[in-house]
């Protein structure tokens, strides 16, 4: 059975932000004392258009990009929660450039530099899905991009 609870007719017991700094846990007790529940606050954030190779503009989609992140590499990631985390990190650098508009392009390429952080083969296969691969050549030069990477930061 589901109770309507009026949240104004509350108050809160405990208040608990969560690791990551992007919502709050707010354990709650109705003013005559009866009822406890938990309310969830995330921070809203401002709406960004993402402009699409056809020229099309739609408001960025956090599932889509988890769903294109998966499709593409999910499999070498031992849960969805690691994929939520490079998701999360894509996110904060889309964020963190603080435009209005973004080209689906942009996006792919910061996901692409997440996943080079994170998992050299997710971010292989990743890009061979984001830039089309059509030969075996452009896999090593991919492959061959990222060990100099690598040198440069050791």
């Amino acid at each position: 059975m589901t109770r309507k609870i009026k949240i104004g007719d509350s108050k809160v017991l405990e208040s608990r932000e969560a690791m990551d700094g992007t919502m709050i846990r707010r354990r709650r007790v109705t003013s005559d004392g009866k009822v406890r529940f938990t309310t969830y606050e995330r921070i809203e954030m401002p709406t960004i258009m993402v402009r699409k190779r056809s020229g099309n503009r739609e408001e960025f989609d956090r599932d889509k990009l988890i769903t294109s992140v998966k499709r593409s590499v999910g499999k070498f990631f031992n849960s969805s929660l690691e994929v939520e985390e490079v998701v999360d990190k894509v996110m904060d650098r889309i964020y963190d450039l603080g435009l209005e508009e973004i080209p689906s392009k942009k996006i792919g390429e910061l996901t692409l530099d997440v996943l080079a952080e994170v998992n050299e083969v997710a971010y292989v296969r990743f890009a061979s899905v984001f830039q089309e691969f059509t030969s075996l050549a452009e896999f090593e030069q991919i492959i061959k991009k990222q060990k100099e990477k690598k040198e440069k930061r050791k």
